[in-house]
């Protein structure tokens, strides 16, 4: 293998309980020109990623405290897309199905073959550059962000969709992501190497719809001047997005189904049709069955279009995940600009994840980029929280009141109460306990029945 040159060393966290290990890895890797890091847990290796980003990452599964597949688990919900090379010393079938399905770039047994772990790293480390480059020309896919419950119901749901040829249907608020989705999907399909064309459908005149999705004859119209291919043909062997379906006109709706039903293309004019292989992936803000019910969706395009259906949280059902995604959105935005992050003050943090976020993650997103433009401290407050959003409060917020029964309203708002003493008190368990007057053992029956999740929690031995 090639050193790394001298004017750039590519940098490896080596993540392992036993410093043996982690001092032969050191060795051979340092020789090979690299960088190399150490971290001897999972919540050191997290807190290494989060202040500096390494270029590739070996990291062990069998560890105390917290194991590589959370290491792992944790490092994509929070965003962190450096390729991650996982080795266990009791390798197993589903230990390794379940690294390859959280994005590892390579799994490897014990005893180590040097060569091969050399190789694979190489080619981790170029797949990390090619990246960075990308990011840097602005091209860089966002990620669904979110360790909460119906993030991970989310996730398991992409797995199982995104293999098959089913057309999928996501519903959800505007801002919960639903693009998102969709990308994944077809990033994780078998038609990943062909075209992902996206349409916004309320975004196209009525007029102007067929003649984009399905294309036109040269005089087929006044304006008709060339002929153009449709969006369904540009997508063939690939995957169409159809963006706010919700919002097509009839007759569009009727030529998308005969698409659906036959493969069949009418291009407006033409006197024949064109077959086309395409998987379509639809998604709208709006409910559907009532559409039908008012006469202005088909219902047989529906039934269609649903064969799987997902369905994107919207914010305030998972605000526990309002931290990660704070991070994240500083993170990139302080690589798109150059800058160190500010750090948020953890009442800030308490704060914004009480809110109610009617837009969603979109307005969490444009918020976080807000306050670190303006905020005129090193760190982001709490005041300037509050200052940012005009004084909304989590108090009477419009996620606690919507709520139908006396019990819903106990709980959501217990539940944010503890987000927001946790975020106070940086996550430390026994430290929360004290500052609420309440036994450790009952907070953590109260994070088990609420799902609070947050993988860097202390928690201490008595």
């Amino acid at each position: 293998m090639a050193k790394n040159s001298d004017s750039y060393r590519a940098s490896v966290l080596i993540v392992d309980d036993e410093s043996a290990i982690r001092d032969s890895l050191r060795m051979i890797l340092e020789y090979e020109g690299y960088r190399v890091e150490e971290a001897g847990s999972g919540p050191a290796a997290l807190a290494r990623v989060a202040d500096r980003l390494p270029d590739a990452v070996l990291l062990d599964v069998k560890m105390p405290e917290m194991d590589g597949i959370e290491v792992l688990r944790a490092m994509r919900e929070r965003g962190y897309d450096v390729p991650v090379l996982v080795v266990s010393g009791h390798a197993d079938v589903a230990t390794a199905v379940e690294a390859t399905r959280l994005g590892a770039y390579d799994f490897f047994e014990k005893p180590l073959q040097r060569d091969r772990v050399l190789v694979s790293l190489r080619n981790a480390v170029e797949s990390a550059r090619l990246r960075a480059e990308n990011r840097s020309l602005g091209i860089e896919p966002e990620t669904l962000i979110g360790a909460a419950a119906a993030m991970r119901k989310l996730r398991e749901t992409i797995d199982k969709a995104a293999p098959t040829n089913a057309t999928v249907l996501i519903t959800g608020e505007s801002g919960t992501g639903k693009e998102l989705v969709a990308r994944a999907i077809h990033r994780a399909s078998g038609r990943r190497e062909r075209p992902l064309v996206q349409v916004n459908c309320a975004a196209i005149p009525e007029e102007l719809i067929e003649s984009e999705l399905f294309g036109h004859e040269k005089g087929s119209f006044t304006g008709a001047v060339r002929k153009q291919m449709g969006k369904f043909v540009t997508a063939d062997s690939g995957t169409i997005f159809l963006d706010e379906i919700g919002d097509m006109s009839a007759r569009t709706q009727a030529k998308v189904l005969r698409v659906l039903q036959n493969g069949e293309v009418e291009p407006v004019g033409a006197e024949r049709t064109v077959q086309v292989d395409v998987r379509v992936i639809a998604a709208t803000n709006r409910n559907l069955e009532d559409e039908i019910a008012g006469g202005r969706f088909r219902e047989d395009l529906y039934y269609r279009l649903n064969v799987i259906p997902i369905h994107t949280p919207a914010l305030r059902e998972r605000l526990e995940d309002v931290p990660l995604l704070v991070e994240y959105f500083a993170r990139r935005y302080s690589e798109a600009n150059n800058c160190r992050p500010k750090e948020l003050a953890p009442d800030a943090l308490g704060h914004l994840s009480a809110l109610p976020w009617k837009g969603n993650v979109r307005e969490l997103k444009n918020l976080v980029e807000r306050l670190l433009i303006l905020s005129p401290g090193e760190a982001v407050t709490r005041e300037d929280v509050i200052g940012a959003t005009g004084g909304a409060r989590p108090e009477l917020s419009s996620g606690v009141l919507a709520v139908k029964t006396l019990r819903e309203f106990r709980d959501v708002s217990e539940r944010m109460f503890l987000i927001h003493k946790l975020e106070e008190n940086n996550w430390n368990v026994t430290q929360t306990a004290q500052s609420i007057d309440t036994p450790r053992s009952n907070l953590y029956k109260k994070l088990e029945q609420y799902d609070i999740r947050r993988e860097e929690a202390t928690r201490e031995q008595p």
